[in-house]
């Protein structure tokens, strides 16, 4: 009978090395499904691994979509420190995006000009309000009616993804672009500069860097990033230690909001410069696994966002130059986190083998003098 015994001190070692050792058994992973699907598993590994950083343009691409992984990530990182499970970053990333589109929009509308950039600090701000306002929904109704975070969050992604599409089907729909839900193009003050010439890549990276030094010191250098920590890993020593539960979530879930609408509002005046029903590739679900492989940890999440964007390019490469099916990329990101649970459930616990008990035999019944005549008799 196997059986889990908790470990009396898991190793530092092992859980930093815990991520490393779930990407090597991904890749392991990755090579037999290469070969079941007919491919040369070191072609496809190299166009995952080797060719989203082939160059200059390559590598900006990469860190484009690292930014809002990034974003997304350091937000649930506050969250899930404080046992507040968000899963509602990708809605909260969709109204960001719609509140800061809807600001650049109304701005375009208005015959605004200016330098390039002049206005995107207001669009990024709208971006902020809106993703809190939406993560403050959950938040309302953890708080009042102690309904489940987990299932509110996420079932306010669709909501949002029909908000998004009504918008741009409806009301916000460019009355010259063909017929396509899509907005009109935002006028060039809304847009995020671009950083490098020739690239797509423009200054919310620099913010994003920005955003890691704050959170860093905001969890482990400030008494109320200590307070949530110390929530979420022992909510009775907290409520003994007069800490507040309900501040905590809310301060958590509007911090998580407020980062994903960031991102989202970065996605709409970066390289989209407009609104469409596709703003979103999933960041704010490919958030969660960026978090976790991250430890958690403002700077292990640059390294696994930076890890989680080249297996989405790599999978946008792999479906053009292989042939490869769409979904592989939500294998390959679905094994990584699925196989980093496993390596931590075995940093924290031992499998040990022990015989089942054997059923004990009754004793045999002895008869006594009285029983043996009564069944002698005839």
């Amino acid at each position: 009978m196997l059986k889990l015994e908790a470990r009396p001190q898991p190793s530092k070692v092992m859980s930093l090395g815990s991520p490393l050792i779930a990407l090597a058994l991904t890749v392991v992973l990755a090579s037999l499904l290469f070969v079941a699907l007919g491919k040369d598993p070191a072609r496809g590994l190299a166009i995952f691994f080797v060719e989203p950083l082939n160059g200059l343009r390559a590598t900006a691409e990469v860190l484009l979509k690292a930014t809002p992984l990034m974003l997304c990530a350091l937000g649930l990182a506050v969250c899930y420190r404080a046992n507040v499970w968000n899963i509602g970053a990708e809605g909260q990333f969709l109204l960001g995006a719609i509140a800061g589109g809807g600001v650049a929009l109304w701005l375009t509308n208005l015959g605004v000009t200016g330098v390039r950039g002049l206005y995107a600090p207001l669009v990024l701000l709208a971006g902020v309000v809106g993703g809190a306002a939406w993560a403050a929904i959950t938040a309302l109704l953890r708080d009042r009616f102690n309904a489940s975070e987990i299932l509110v969050s996420l079932m306010l992604v669709y909501v949002a993804q029909q908000l998004l599409n009504y918008l741009v089907f409806g009301p916000w729909k460019d009355p010259m672009g063909f017929n396509f839900p899509q907005t009109k193009t935002f006028d060039a003050s809304t847009w995020l500069p671009v950083m490098l010439t020739g690239t797509r890549l423009h200054w919310g990276i620099v913010v994003a860097v920005v955003m890691v030094a704050l959170f860093w010191v905001f969890l482990f250098r400030m008494y109320r990033g200590y307070q949530l920590q110390v929530g979420g890993l022992a909510p009775m020593a907290a409520r003994y230690a007069g800490f507040s539960s309900r501040s905590a979530l809310w301060t958590a879930l509007l911090v998580s909001g407020g980062m994903a609408g960031l991102a989202g509002a970065m996605e709409a005046a970066g390289p989209l410069r407009q609104l469409t029903p596709h703003v979103s590739t999933g960041y704010g679900f490919t958030a969660i696994i960026v978090c976790f492989v991250g430890r958690l940890h403002p700077v292990g999440i640059v390294f696994s966002s930076v890890l989680l964007s080249m297996m989405l390019i790599g999978g946008e490469l792999g479906q053009s130059r292989l042939g490869l099916p769409n979904a592989l990329t939500g294998v390959f990101q679905g094994s990584l986190l699925f196989l980093l649970l496993a390596c931590d459930t075995l940093i924290h616990y031992r499998v040990k083998w022990r015989a089942a008990p054997r059923p004990v035999a009754s004793p045999p019944s002895v008869a006594t003098p009285a029983s043996a005549l009564k069944e002698a008799q005839p």
